[in-house]
């Protein structure tokens, strides 16, 4: 989804997604109910041991003004909330490339995830920590306004409650949430990164079950978003762990193959196809005077007629935009430029020539690394 540049704070670029603005005047409006004002109304009276003036919150246009502050307010703090985490990373010397606000609240993107349990601890806590400090700030300068200023209390007071719950809710150990984050450090304390990450992915799904069947009974979208959202990051960073656990240790030079099964980028499509037959393979390496510039496999092809065959050559084929890579780079970080391009093969330069890695030779080496142990190149 769109999402637009607000602000940058720290070097960390601050996003809104258009979920959000799309959100904010529903929000708004929820908040403005009578209902809710009347709730949060008597909490905060009872924290600040004032009675507000319900009569002036719901006078007029006076229940927008007070739904748009605290909707805007609330994301305010969501933001700092995610400001915490990225703190807590910078201290580690870990980048955060953004920190986007959408629908169900924050989204803080680091470049890379530490895998030492205590790093990881601290900064999933960080996030919550500063929402309660933001609760604790709000519900300072409510026992500092003044009663008559009945607007300003509310919001402040609704927003004190809010940061509160928000950093409870968060510690629930649903992971990929705060709490289920905290949940794989203590975990990861004593059995391998990917263990942990599996028994707290798989208690992620749970959470992600219950909060289905309560957003069903009770007819709440947010928390079958929410469920949707868990349910898919849980089971995506899981795998994501997997194969990073699985090609530890390779470069990419590892994984590639030679270029043996070649052919000219002169040649036609109708020798490609029986080049195919003859050598029982259905991807080959274009080269040119001895040189690779391309991949071309017999999904380029399928759909040609017979005279496209005869009359097309490979060089119109072939797949030539391939990323490249030294063959030091990591197979991982390889892999995910692979899926992040949406290329289906690269090419790995060496003091050997030039040669390819596909993803069949990606899943080959997980196969056999799953096969023989981690216990380094094959």
């Amino acid at each position: 989804m769109r999402k637009f540049h607000l602000t940058t704070i720290w070097g960390i670029p601050i996003r809104v997604s258009l979920s959000l603005l799309i959100f904010l005047p529903v929000l708004a409006w929820l908040i403005s109910s009578t209902a809710q004002i009347e709730v949060y109304a008597g909490i905060v009276s009872v924290l600040t041991g004032t009675q507000l003036d319900l009569a002036r919150l719901q006078a007029g246009s006076t229940p927008w003004l007070v739904g748009g502050a605290a909707a805007i307010g609330l994301f305010a703090s969501v933001a700092l909330h995610e400001l915490g985490h990225s703190y807590a990373a910078m201290r580690y010397g870990l980048e955060t490339e953004s920190i986007t606000l959408w629908i169900l609240g924050g989204l803080a993107s680091f470049k890379t995830i530490p895998r030492e349990w205590d790093r990881e601890f601290w900064i999933a806590v960080a996030g919550p920590i500063t929402s309660v400090l933001v609760g604790a700030v709000c519900y300072a300068a409510l026992l500092l306004l003044p009663a008559n200023a009945t607007v300003v209390l509310f919001v402040v007071g609704w927003l004190a409650v809010t940061n509160i719950v928000l950093a409870v809710f968060n510690m629930l150990p649903a992971f990929p949430m705060d709490g289920g984050r905290v949940l794989r450090a203590l975990l990861a304390r004593n059995r391998p990164y990917a263990s942990a990450t599996r028994i707290a992915a798989r208690i992620g799904t749970v959470f992600a079950v219950l909060f289905a069947v309560v957003g069903v009974l009770s007819f709440s979208p947010l928390l079958l978003l929410l469920a949707l959202f868990i349910y898919g990051a849980a089971t995506g960073e899981s795998r994501t762990v997997a194969l990073a656990d699985l090609l530890e240790g390779l470069t990419v030079g590892d994984v590639a193959r030679p270029a043996t099964a070649t052919i000219e980028a002169s040649a036609t499509v109708e020798e490609l196809v029986d080049r195919m037959f003859a050598d029982r393979t259905t991807e080959f390496t274009v080269t040119d005077g001895g040189d690779v510039v391309g991949v071309v496999t017999v999904q380029d092809f399928r759909a040609l007629s017979k005279a496209e065959r005869e009359a097309d050559s490979v060089a119109d084929l072939m797949e030539t935009d391939l990323p490249r890579f030294e063959e030091t780079v990591g197979a991982f970080d390889a892999l995910v430029e692979l899926d992040t391009g949406g290329s289906g093969a690269a090419l790995v330069d060496g003091p050997s020539g030039t040669r390819v890695v596909s993803r069949q030779d990606f899943s080959s080496a997980m196969e056999m690394r799953r096969l023989i142990g981690n216990s380094g190149p094959f």
